[in-house]
């Protein structure tokens, strides 16, 4: 200890002595190991994090996909992760294996609802809510805040409406008053009673950017929100999750459920159907690990954070070639020191030992800055990655895992690049060092230093590539024409089913909606929708043709008002749109987009043919609705999605024909989703105007979400700006520690050619001369780099091609703007010393020698 004691003494004076050294080598630790905690921290939050239950590592999920909301019909590859109510209760009773398991509706973001607290002026806002299983919370071994949770009492058919609360809308919206456990409130209009708190911190079955705020009971779910689909055998709307009996083998279990859902599906009417038929020995699920509940999010972020990591390890590994680098000009330049300890006796090992001390001791401390940075770094990653988001269940502070990752880093940084540069210095031979002493070489830097500055330029050229690639792709997808005009345009997402609306009186309050705004000055079109362009929606339907083949195909299909089509900026190419005859009892019409013509007409025209709907869950109704127009190619959902066939129905006509099994009571399509306001120009404080006109009509209907058409737009590119922006970041980074370096290297080479350089002016060389030998020896290094980084990056693109939007590999723009970034850095950081050498004054120079 009184050794070590000692060597750290030493060290520390040692690293005082040289600020500029070790100011470089922290920050450039800090910036290295920051920027890969950073991106750990992310990853750790959504990746790897369980959720806050009891003993999460014995839950099982069963399936392993996210799909989502309210599906029907048969899957292709047989592959079932979504379910109906009788087959969860089908898996409970026929399932031993489990202690328990709980259905949680896989929907909920989709479906908000009304809550407003029984009182006099009390105010109703959109909430987000899930129904689940009267066991959910037994399942996950929780504990009430307050109150009580759930239970299986609740969850019954003609139980009064009970809910929890979660803390966090308990502490923000009614600041912790415990006399709302056991208050009446009112639900979609439904009288209810919160019965009790979640406990802190649990944030339900899955990350999401919005956690729900109540829970309800799945069996109240037809009462609350009008879901027909919650007691038909044929629709699937739920996730399952349980906790499995010790010593359970996951593979008989997991054929055992696959048996029973095959046999729970043989007699439904979804696998009457020859095609279904043929599919149903296909029949299957997939156990996987529920500790860290649904994993949509995680599904959908999780290429582009294993891509960040791979980039930040790329950084990494740049700043370590540099720190390296610096410990062995450092190294070099106490050979002397080092040479006067081993002739008085020190041991080899000993000054080895002190050497890893300095470096260990190094980056340890750019380990700890490391950590701030990566605290620094992840509250804005999550700022990028979330905007506007408060409610994230993840927290951008270093975990203990995250912590244990810096420091792991940092040691290994310090051993692996400061072993090397010791046992090098230690190597020396005391005679050989001291008769030297102050003489130099010709020699310059060594190879290993030009090989690190070598491979800092290589990967800075990958590095500065996929930015490149990243940038263009993100530009690409912003400006492709999406036949949309986003100009004085909002977007006011409603939910008139939460207010209280049946479908069947629906068209009067749309009738007042529209009159109601367009009283407002300034306001020019008011459509509403289903749901609208650009945002994360879609409904979709297979597609027959009257008196023509089965083509087996689906379009995705929307449902508006007259005004819709002028409020999003879509003209309509041939026909007609929709007018105000087009009612609720009028015949079924329907407008397409040009891509459904082109699909199933080819170059004939659609208008005057008629189409309904085909699928295994229905019998084909192939003359529900005559094709009266046709508009152009709207993007909706994702500019992703290429040959996106659409049609279009009149906001309050049925889906389709009703009959016994589809009533029109409960077509839930009737009801919209949001208004699309265009206005003569901007105004200021459009959304309370929004807001205080929806009471002025229903004191229930309230805003879901507020935006400008254009920041709905901009919504849909969040992970691509995020990936382009920091494959930039990085890119620059690894570009700046390249350079530093580059710097470091080709200065430390004019300081041991001082001698040769003074002797060359000496015999006449001219400063232009000694200026290009030395930039001539700096671009060299970074020729070399180019060399192996041009087809490095070539080959990388195949595998990060799949996230960039119609490119598929490197182009000429991208790889020129790398490379010229990359030399004009090379060529700044080589003019310096050079500039330096063409100074040196001979007569000095030899008296050195």
């Amino acid at each position: 200890m009184r050794v070590l004691l000692q060597d750290l003494d030493y060290a520390f004076r040692q690293l005082r002595k040289t600020p500029g050294f070790t100011i470089t080598v922290l920050l450039t630790l800090a910036l290295g190991i920051g920027a890969n905690s950073a991106i750990f921290t992310l990853v750790n939050a959504i990746l790897l994090h369980n959720l806050p239950v009891v003993d999460p590592h014995t839950l099982v999920r069963i399936g392993d996909t996210d799909d989502c909301c309210v599906n029907s019909g048969w899957n292709d590859k047989g592959d079932y992760a979504l379910f109906s109510t009788d087959t969860y209760y089908m898996f409970k009773k026929n399932l031993p294996e489990f202690e328990e398991l709980a259905a949680m509706e896989s929907g909920y973001a989709w479906r908000p609802i009304t809550v407003r607290r029984a009182g006099p002026q009390t105010v109703a806002k959109s909430v987000m809510a899930t129904f689940v299983s009267g066991n959910y919370f037994r399942v996950f071994g929780l504990s009430p805040a307050a109150g009580r949770l759930l239970v299986d009492a609740d969850d019954q058919k003609g139980a009064p409406i009970t809910a929890v609360m979660s803390y966090d809308a308990w502490q923000q919206d009614y600041v912790g008053d415990p006399s709302v456990v056991g208050s009446a409130f009112y639900i979609n209009t439904k009288p209810a009673i919160v019965i009790g708190v979640a406990p802190k911190g649990f944030y339900g079955d899955r990350i999401d950017t919005n956690p729900p705020k109540y829970f309800l009971p799945m069996n109240s779910m037809d009462t609350v929100i009008g879901a027909p689909y919650f007691n038909d055998p044929d629709a699937q709307w739920a996730y399952i999750i349980g906790r499995i009996k010790p010593g359970t083998p996951l593979a008989a279990l997991q054929a055992k459920a696959s048996t029973l859902l095959k046999q729970q599906f043989a007699p439904l009417k979804t696998f009457t159907d020859q095609r279904a038929q043929k599919a149903l020995p296909r029949t299957h699920v997939v156990l996987t690990p529920g500790g860290g509940g649904i994993q949509n999010m995680q599904d959908g972020y999780k290429d582009h954070l294993k891509l960040l990591q791979w980039i930040a390890a790329l950084v990494l590994l740049v700043a370590c070639a540099n720190i390296a680098n610096l410990l062995l000009v450092r190294g070099m330049s106490r050979r002397a020191e080092l040479s006067i300890r081993s002739a008085l006796g020190a041991r080899r090992s000993r000054i080895v030992r002190q050497l890893l001390t300095e470096s260990v001791l190094l980056s340890g401390l750019g380990g700890l800055l490391g950590l701030a940075v990566s605290y620094i770094g992840a509250h804005a990653l999550l700022a990028l990655a979330f905007p506007n988001q408060h409610n994230m269940p993840i927290n951008a502070a270093p975990s203990p895992l995250v912590i244990g990752f810096a420091f792991v880093l940092s040691l290994v940084t310090g051993v692996l690049f400061g072993l090397a540069p010791a046992v090098m210095a230690a190597r020396t031979q005391p005679a050989e060092a001291l008769r030297s002493n102050a003489r130099t070489t010709a020699h310059g830097a060594s190879l290993l230093q030009r090989s690190l500055v070598v491979l800092q330029a290589a990967l800075s050229l990958v590095l500065l590539v996929a930015a490149g690639l990243f940038a263009q792709s993100l530009n690409k997808a912003e400006n492709v024409d999406m036949k949309l005009d986003t100009t004085n345009r909002y977007i006011v997402h409603i939910n008139p089913q939460a207010a209280g609306y049946k479908n069947t009186e629906v068209e009067p309050l749309y009738q007042t909606i529209e009159d109601s705004f367009h009283a407002i000055r300034g306001v020019l079109k008011v459509g509403l929708a289903t749901y609208t362009p650009m945002e994360q929606n879609n409904w979709g339907s297979g597609v027959k043709i009257q008196g023509e083949p089965d083509l087996n195909k689906g379009a995705s299909w929307v449902k508006a008002t007259p005004e819709y089509f002028d409020s999003v900026g879509t003209r309509v190419a041939m026909g007609r749109g929709f007018t105000l005859q087009d009612r609720m009892n009028a015949p079924p019409v329907a407008v397409v987009n040009q891509e459904f013509a082109k699909q199933f007409f080819g170059k004939r025209s659609p208008i005057g043919h008629y189409f309904g709907f085909s699928g295994p869950a229905k019998t084909p109704q192939d003359g529900a609705h005559e094709i009266v127009g046709v508009v152009e190619d709207t993007t909706y959902t994702s500019v992703y999605w290429k040959d996106h066939a659409m049609y279009f129905l009149p906001l309050t006509q049925p889906a389709g024909i009703p009959d016994a099994d589809n009533p029109l009571e409960k077509d839930q399509s009737m009801y919209a989703g949001a208004i699309v306001i265009q206005t003569a120009r901007p105004i200021a404080g459009f959304e309370k105007i929004v807001g205080d006109t929806l009471a002025s009509i229903n004191p229930n209907l309230t805003i879901v979400k507020f935006q400008t058409f254009q920041q709905q737009i901009q919504d849909r590119f969040i992970e691509e700006r995020l990936i382009a922006r920091l494959t930039s970041l990085f890119g620059l980074l690894a570009l700046l520690l390249a350079a530093i370096g580059l710097y470091g290297v080709t200065s430390y080479t004019v300081v041991r050619r001082t001698p040769e350089i003074g002797i060359r002016m000496a015999l006449g060389a001219a400063r232009s001369r000694v200026i290009g030998m030395v930039i001539r020896g700096a671009m060299l290094q970074t020729l070399v780099g180019l060399a192996i980084g041009i087809p490095v990056a070539i080959f990388c693109v195949r595998y990060v091609k799949s996230q960039l939007f119609e490119i598929t590999h490197v182009n000429v723009p991208a790889m020129t703007t790398a490379i010229g970034v990359l030399v004009l850095a090379a060529a700044i950081a080589g003019i310096i010393p050079a500039r330096r050498a063409a100074s040196i004054d001979p007569v000095q120079a030899l008296r050195v020698e």
